[in-house]
């Protein structure tokens, strides 16, 4: 059986990373919705952030969005974090919303574009020098539409071109991430459609390039665990961008579409020593909010990572191992069911006591008033959010 202990003590050291695009508007391709209460600027996105951060203790963590985060001092901006508990994390480019890119960016057949793209990504390495962070998280929208559009290897050499001189510039403590994504906006070909793409040019590139596994990206049947189990393997897994997806890309709360998928990611994770520091894995959310309120749905989405935590730690490895070893499919299965079926509420409830916690986040943060104040006090101005 699992060691309670160690269990607890993997609860209480997990950190999330919340999207500070998630506390800002969003919506569908046809509508952005507009809430009360919204965040004006990247400031009152970390005053909210922090509060997430005081319900569930394991959200200390932050990443930028840029253009969507720019601000004149980035060091006052990490300053600010500090003060509120939580620091700044990921920085995260933006290569999809300049009318110049809509042929690509960083692939795109015009040497200008490209130019362009690259100066805005090492602009993104400048802004991780003054936050101090760690990760550049690239995701790129280029692709063609049609057949004939443009030639699919000279653009993995323009992205390879790209990529290199991006990692050519990070620091010695700094990584790349490289996120995948199989189609949108781009329908006939995408640039790095798949796990495949980002691992074979982050294997060229060198250790500090990493693939990030955006859970909403992949084909519907795909076996993400399997990408994760593999990555971990290989040394090439940078971190996670945790939604959830009923048909493509949805970006809804982690673990709202198929608990059961999220569980089986992190038993790979745990199984495989992805908890541990030293691997460096990022547990980020990356979700749009369009009809929730946002603070409580980060707050439920953070839960929701940490329910299936738990449950992939309290997996009987000895059992499962000795089940496997004897070619027993059944038993096997069932000591994966057992760990899935526990509640462990119960135990989150602990942990979160034994930090001074409210057992229960969301009441937690109801209780502080933080909502009403909101709502009340961010009233003028222009509301974050990413347009539409």
């Amino acid at each position: 059986m699992p060691d309670l202990a160690r269990v607890k003590a993997a609860l209480t050291s997990q950190v999330i990373e919340t999207p500070s695009w998630g506390y800002g508007n969003s919506g569908t391709r046809f509508k952005v919705f507009a809430q009360q209460g919204v965040p004006r600027d990247p400031y009152e996105k970390l005053d909210d952030a922090a509060q997430v951060h005081a319900a569930t203790g394991v959200a200390p963590v932050v990443s930028l969005h840029i253009p969507w985060d720019r601000v004149e001092d980035y060091g006052a901006l990490a300053g600010h974090a500090a003060e509120r508990g939580i620091r700044l994390g990921a920085v995260n480019s933006n290569v999809f919303q300049d009318d110049d890119y809509k042929l690509g960016s960083v692939t795109h057949p015009d040497p200008r574009v490209r130019r362009k793209a690259l100066d805005h990504l090492l602009e993104c390495v400048d802004i991780m020098d003054a936050t101090g962070s760690r990760d550049l998280k690239l995701w790129f929208a280029d692709g063609t539409n049609y057949p004939g559009q443009d030639d699919i290897n000279a653009r993995q050499d323009r992205l390879a071109e790209a990529l290199g001189a991006v990692y050519a510039r990070l620091g010695a403590d700094q990584r790349m991430l490289l996120e995948y994504k199989l189609f949108e906006p781009a329908f006939y070909t995408t640039d790095v459609p798949d796990w495949g793409t980002a691992y074979a040019h982050c294997l060229k590139l060198g250790p500090r390039a990493q693939v990030v596994v955006d859970t909403g990206h992949h084909a519907p049947g795909v076996n993400i665990e399997f990408i994760v189990a593999f990555l971990l393997r290989e040394g090439k897994l940078g971190g996670f961008d945790f939604n959830s997806r009923f048909y493509a890309d949805d970006d809804l709360m982690a673990g709202a579409a198929d608990p059961f998928q999220l569980f089986r990611i992190l038993h790979e994770v745990a199984k495989n020593g992805g908890f541990a520091p030293e691997t460096g894995v990022a547990f980020l959310l990356d979700q749009c909010h369009n009809i929730e309120a946002k603070i409580p749905a980060v707050i439920r989405s953070v839960m929701n990572v940490q329910e299936a935590t738990a449950k992939a730690l309290l997996v009987d490895l000895d059992a499962l191992r000795a089940a496997q070893g004897s070619g027993d499919v059944l038993a096997a299965n069932a000591v994966l069911m057992d760990a899935y079926n526990t509640d462990v509420r119960p135990l989150l409830a602990e942990v979160r006591q034994e930090q001074g916690l409210n057992p229960d986040p969301v009441a937690a943060y109801r209780a502080t008033g933080w909502q009403e104040r909101i709502v009340a006090e961010r009233v003028g101005g222009t509301q974050a959010g990413w347009g539409a």
